[in-house]
This record gives structure tokens, C-alpha cells and sequence, in this order.
């Protein structure tokens, strides 16, 4: 007998929606192990619905893969896929949840790692029926799941011993978009000195010469931090 197995697609488009539904069937027919339930939201608004009907009908969808730039939710509270993450695993507590995102700067991607630690993370660009496949059915049985953009992040950030921390890797991001320095205490809230005094040693960690700031940006990017 199959196991039946429910899965959550909360996402804006409707054309990837399809791809993953089909995707899921897919991967249903050749696995021969699973009986996949699938429904859908496009937005926050639907998907804090759809957690509601799960909760009244005292039930919990399996696996949610989660689309980190959805519409936010008519009160303003929900603004993205990150707003709705600790909502779905404070309600259901054997979750699995996949992320997907379009965002394939080292920055988001770490920030996505450590805010939410989903499952499994897949950059949209990686994403095909055979990487869906695989990635539903590693973190059904033995997560996580990382697609080719994640990994190569994580091999960057594993073959170094710099010592930086979420504000270091906030401030190298900060300056790569052109945030001007008089800007930052407003966004980091560290004083300017502070911050150029991080900004000082950032230089040395990365052995960047001169007061260059693009250099910086350069070999932080050459190491996996931007």
C-alpha cells in the first residue's frame, strides 16, 4: 500500500506551480512509494488559510515547498516566504519544508540557511524535474537537500578559516549594493567608527592592500562571502 504523503506548494506563479505538480507526479509514478496530496497558495494570505484548514481538520501537510518572495498578507505582518517559515513549523511540528528562491547572492543565500534551516534550499535557476525529484525525496528520508548554487556556496564557505560573523558578511553586502559608509549605522546599527573599524579588518582578513573598497568586494566575492 502507498503511503500517503501531502505536500504544500506556496508560490505566485502559476506556470512554476504546474512544473512542480508535475514534477511530483513524476516523481510519485517512479518511486512507487508515495500517494502524493497536493495543494496549492499564492500568497500569504492563502497560505495562512490553507495552515488554518490543516489545523481544524487536525491534520499537517508533510512537506511545504515555500517560495521566498510571495505577496505579503493583507495585515501587513507576512511579508515573505521568511515571515511565513517560523509560522509553519511553530504549527506543525514534523514538517519538512523545502525553500525556494530566485536569489543567488552568497548573502540571501546564508541568511536563508540560518533564519529559516529548511530542509532543503533550491535556487530557482538549478531547479529541474530531476533535481525536484531528488530534492523531495532526500528530505522526505534523510535531509537536507541543497541544489547546485547552495553547495557550491557551502564548499566555498567550509574551505576557509576566516572568522566572520552576520554583521561582517551584512557590511561586506551593504557596501557591494553602494551603500555609502555614513549610510550604514542606520541599517547595521553600529557606529560609523565601529563599522570602519570592521570594514579595517575585513581588509586584512581578505589581504586586500589598499583602501579600495571594490578590491574588498572582489575577494570577498572570490570567497564565498558576497
Amino acid at each position: 500500500m502507498l503511503k500517503p504523503y501531502t505536500i504544500l506548494i506556496i508560490d505566485d506563479h502559476p506556470l512554476i506551480v504546474e512544473a512542480y505538480k508535475t514534477a511530483i507526479k513524476q516523481t510519485e509514478t517512479q518511486q512507487n512509494q508515495f500517494q502524493f496530496k497536493v495543494t496549492s497558495a499564492e500568497d500569504a494570505d492563502q497560505a495562512l488559510a490553507v495552515i488554518n484548514q490543516f489545523k481544524q481538520q487536525n491534520s499537517s501537510p508533510d512537506l511545504v515547498i515555500l517560495d521566498i518572495k510571495i505577496p505579503p498578507s493583507s495585515d501587513g505582518k507576512i511579508l515573505s516566504g521568511e515571515d511565513l517559515a517560523p509560522v509553519l513549523k511553530a504549527n506543525f511540528n514534523n514538517l519538512k519544508l523545502i525553500v525556494s528562491t530566485t536569489f543567488n547572492n552568497n548573502y540571501r543565500l546564508n541568511s536563508i540557511l540560518k533564519q529559516i534551516n529548511p530542509d532543503g534550499l533550491l535556487v530557482k535557476n538549478d531547479i529541474t524535474s530531476k533535481t525536484l525529484e531528488e530534492a523531495m525525496i532526500t528530505v522526505i528520508n534523510q535531509p537536507p537537500f541543497y541544489s547546485k548554487t547552495v553547495l557550491q556556496l557551502l564548499r566555498k564557505t567550509a574551505s576557509n578559516n576566516y572568522l566572520i560573523d552576520e554583521i561582517d558578511r551584512r557590511l561586506l553586502y551593504e557596501i557591494s549594493i553602494g551603500t555609502r559608509m555614513n549610510e550604514l549605522p542606520e541599517i547595521i546599527n553600529l557606529s560609523k567608527t565601529a563599522l570602519e573599524k570592521r570594514k579595517r579588518n575585513l581588509k586584512e582578513v581578505f589581504k586586500v592592500q589598499n583602501n579600495d573598497d571594490r578590491s574588498l568586494i572582489i575577494q570577498a566575492k572570490k570567497e564565498g562571502y558576497v
